[in-house]
C-alpha cells in the first residue's frame, strides 16, 4: 500500500511546456525534475505532468479555459544574497510582471514570492526600532533590497 502524498495542483491555461523548460532553465535543471508527463498525443503539448521544484512535488495540468492563477496562492524562493535575488527578479519578470514586497508574477499569471534569507535577520532584529524599519522599508519595495532594510 502506497501512502499518502500531498502535491500541489497547478492549472495552466496553456504553456505547460514552455513553463517547465523556464523553470529548469532559471532554477537549474538539476532542481526541476519531471517525474512523469501525459501528452495530448504523440507529438502534442503537455496534457498533464508530475514534476518537483526543489524537490517540492506538483501536478501541472495544460488546458484552456481553467480558473487564472491568482495571488491568494504563491510559490516562495529562499535564496541566499541579493545577487540572487537580482537574478530570479530579471528572469521572472522579463515576461512577467513584479509585485510588492518581493511578490511577482511568471508570464503564466503564477505568483512567486524572492525572498532573499537575509530578510529574516532583519524583520526579526532584537531591537525593536531595526525591525520595524526593516518591515516599514520592505512593504514599501518591489524587488527586495538586502541594503536598503537597516539603517
Amino acid at each position: 500500500m502506497q501512502p499518502t502524498k500531498l502535491k500541489t495542483f497547478l492549472w495552466f491555461n496553456g504553456g505547460l511546456d514552455e513553463a517547465l523548460a523556464f523553470y529548469a532553465r532559471v532554477l537549474g535543471e538539476d532542481n526541476v525534475v519531471v517525474l512523469s508527463e501525459n501528452r495530448m498525443g504523440a507529438g502534442q503539448p503537455l496534457f498533464t505532468a508530475e514534476f518537483s521544484i526543489f524537490g517540492q512535488e506538483f501536478i501541472g495540468m495544460n488546458w484552456q479555459g481553467g480558473p487564472e492563477f491568482n495571488d491568494s496562492i504563491s510559490l516562495s524562493l529562499n535564496v541566499d544574497g541579493q545577487d540572487e535575488v537580482d537574478r530570479l527578479w530579471a528572469a521572472f519578470t522579463e515576461h512577467g510582471e513584479a509585485g510588492r514586497c518581493g511578490w511577482l508574477k511568471d508570464e503564466w499569471g503564477l505568483s512567486w514570492q524572492v525572498t532573499p534569507i537575509q530578510m529574516g535577520h532583519h524583520l526579526s532584529n532584537p531591537d525593536p526600532a531595526k525591525a520595524a524599519y526593516a518591515m516599514s522599508a520592505m512593504r514599501a519595495m518591489g524587488k527586495i533590497i538586502i541594503r536598503d532594510l537597516y539603517e
